[in-house]
């Protein structure tokens, strides 16, 4: 199900996309007739009935783009039965043919059918039509009717299933129309504290990509709210009764302050925190994000950079963003949009007749600036939360050709190679079962989500990765998903690709840089640690003790100082300071893990000395161990040192037992394979 209802609300961001052009084209009507809203001026007359052309069909265009988005293979024809569908399904169920057909005075049919042009109708015969059109457009009819076989079918059968459902709506519509309004009296009945509700609501469907269906209740006219086809609508709106100047915009204006300063606040504590050597990369990311918040309002680029690494701080977003819409609503600080809460929409609705002190959204957004930046900071320094720039850096496979330019998407060649390491990173062609996209995500349904390279796809340039379940994940793309989605298509149609390797282990890319195997000279390792040799069988960790990712030796610790057991460079290290790889000159990958099982809550017990990709000598300290706290905290320090790539050596000898010294006592020796 939720599989599904996530093709749904990517199916109506197809309807939605024409809202830009209608709030272009009625901001600027506005702008040059901010009197007579076109009454004065015939071009602002021009461009302000252009865009409620679109404001005005929303339902209809709901029901062309959900069959169009929701169809198998993008076909006109899919459309074509939206419309036929929506035409046939609200001809039969209007007033008069109601009337007509029940045998009621005009003035006794229920009210919910003056209101059958509703998106959510739209919506309903969307997806029928598409159901139709995925089963039935390859059907072939006996000769006689063969000019009606395959796409030509599905009006036809539409019409008769709409007359069917028509039937029922009779009866039905009424019920399902009045519980759609009793949700949206109830919300608008709570004021400004229920469109803060609906904000903070919206912004956690945001993961699954189900806010689009939560805002068609109250953005569009699913429950009779309306409130962006009523606030660009302006003064006519105002003159028919169906805004409210200081109400109709109250579910759009406080996300401003959240879009335009908030999200750039967060980005800038992000920054703050990432680790000194990530900072020059984290600053272009988060000024990107920043930008495009600020400007157009798209906010998913900043979001998934730390939605799921940092589930707590996305919370905050979201209660953060419900206290916005519900301060804008209360203090009637009303600005509305098309598209979303960017400074563009900003300035087309200012000359709105609806929008009531809209500059106070600015001083607004500044104090969310500092308050975002501030919250975000002492969490994420507080938790030690893995945000960009403090995680375990991975690399792409250059040689592969992953690194790549993936933001030069207008050269041809670029966008199918980009498309290409895509699909490689979701598992390859064998695993891909379906591609398509909506403004920000790939949406791909999978045999396999395991196979998935999360790492990999986020050195492709993507924000995030959502597995919705086994079948169905997202990749968060940002504005280049659809063209994406389009070369992916191509080229699964032309060729197979083969997966990515799930897994890189710590120092492979230097590996591959040309860093050269141990000759027949063994490799000697001094002790890190100061303390007592012990069995391997001891470890408590299991996937330590089994061997898996190498072999090497326990210690339990006495001394306080890890150190590094040879030369080389700290390659990576556990946001916990637990635990450390050092890659030496000759490839060779050691593993130092103080402990098992250490918990974030025990992070203070270590204090690292020295930075990840720092270069280092034999001997030379790394770690401090806070030995009293943490043998009072009853964690294991039964600590291993291993070597992870151990495939590629020959063999390792263990040299020393009993009592060992740091950076003294030669501890284990390794040899070319």
């Amino acid at each position: 199900m939720l599989s599904y209802l996530q093709k749904v609300g990517k199916a109506l961001m197809v309807p939605v996309a024409t809202l830009p052009a209608a709030a272009i084209l009625m901001g600027i009507g506005y702008w040059i007739d901010p009197i007579g809203w076109g009454g004065d001026n015939k071009l602002a007359a021009l461009l302000i009935k252009s865009g409620s052309a679109i404001i005005g069909n929303m339902s209809a265009l709901f029901a062309i783009g959900v069959a169009y988005g929701m169809s198998k293979d993008k076909d006109g024809a899919a459309a074509l039965t939206g419309f036929v569908g929506y035409l046939v399904l609200t001809t039969l169920c209007s007033p008069d043919v109601i009337s007509i057909l029940q045998q009621l005075p005009r003035d006794q049919v229920p009210a919910a059918f003056e209101q059958i042009h509703s998106q959510f109708i739209g919506i309903m015969v969307g997806i029928m039509s598409a159901e139709l059109y995925n089963r039935f457009s390859s059907v072939e009819l006996p000769k006689a009717l063969s000019f009606f076989s395959g796409r030509r079918l599905i009006p036809i059968l539409t019409s008769f299933l709409m007359i069917f459902v028509a039937f029922i709506l009779m009866y039905l519509w009424p019920i399902i129309y009045n519980a759609l309004v009793t949700f949206g009296e109830y919300i608008k009945g709570m004021g400004s504290f229920g469109a803060g509700l609906y904000a903070f609501f919206n912004r956690l469907l945001i993961p699954v990509g189900m806010h689009h269906a939560l805002n068609s209740v109250f953005w569009f006219n699913a429950a009779g709210i309306n409130d962006i086809p009523n606030f660009l609508a302006g003064q006519q709106a105002i003159d028919s009764g169906k805004a409210i100047v200081g109400i109709t915009g109250r579910y759009q204006a406080g996300f401003f302050p959240i879009m335009m300063f908030g999200l750039p606040g967060a980005a800038l504590a992000i920054y703050h925190c990432a680790r000194p050597e990530n900072k020059s990369k984290v600053a272009g990311i988060m000024l990107a994000g920043a930008f495009a918040a600020f400007f157009t309002g798209i906010s998913e680029p900043l979001e998934f950079s730390f939605m799921f690494v940092a589930p707590i701080l996305y919370f905050i977003h979201a209660v953060l963003t419900g206290i916005s819409v519900y301060i804008a609503a209360n203090m009637h600080w009303i600005a509305g949009f098309g598209f979303s809460a960017g400074l563009v929409d900003m300035i087309l609705s200012s000359h709105n007749p609806l929008s009531t002190h809209w500059y106070m959204l600015i001083p607004q957004g500044l104090v969310f600036f500092v308050i975002y930046y501030l919250l975000f900071r002492f969490t994420i320094n507080k938790f030690s939360l893995l945000t960009p720039g403090r995680e375990d850096q991975v690399s792409g496979n250059e040689e592969d050709g992953y690194d790549i330019d993936r933001n030069n998407t207008n050269n041809e060649n670029a966008i199918k190679l980009l498309a290409r390491r895509y699909i490689s990173a979701v598992g390859g062609s064998d695993n891909v079962v379906a591609v398509d996209a909506c403004i920000t995500r790939l949406r791909l349904n999978v045999k396999d989500a395991s196979r998935v390279n999360d790492a990999l796809a986020r050195h492709l340039g993507a924000s995030g990765v959502i597995r919705l379940n086994k079948y169905n994940v997202q990749i968060i793309v940002v504005s280049r998903a659809e063209l994406i989605a389009n070369a992916m298509q191509a080229v699964l149609a032309l060729s197979s690709i083969s997966p990515a390797a799930l897994t890189a282990s710590p120092g492979h890319i230097e590996a591959q840089k040309g860093i050269k195997k141990p000759q027949s000279t063994p490799l000697i390792l001094l002790s890190p640690i100061t303390g007592d040799v012990c069995a391997w069988d001891q470890v408590a960790d299991p996937t330590y003790a089994s061997g898996s990712i190498g072999d090497g030796v326990a210690i339990y610790p006495t001394g306080k100082t890890v150190v590094a057991p040879a030369n080389g460079k700290i390659s990576w290290r556990f946001n916990t300071n637990h635990a450390f790889c050092l890659t030496t000159a000759t490839g060779a990958e050691i593993l130092v893990h103080i402990g098992s099982n250490i918990e974030k809550q025990y992070s203070h017990g270590f204090k690292r000395l020295v930075e990840e990709e720092a270069t280092v000598v034999a001997g030379q300290p790394v770690l401090t161990l806070d030995l009293a706290y943490l043998e009072t905290s009853g964690v294991s320090l039964l600590s291993s040192i291993l070597i992870q790539n151990i495939t590629d050596f020959g063999s390792i000898a263990v040299l020393a037992s009993g009592f060992v010294v740091a950076g003294q006592t030669d501890l284990l020796a390794i040899g070319e394979k």
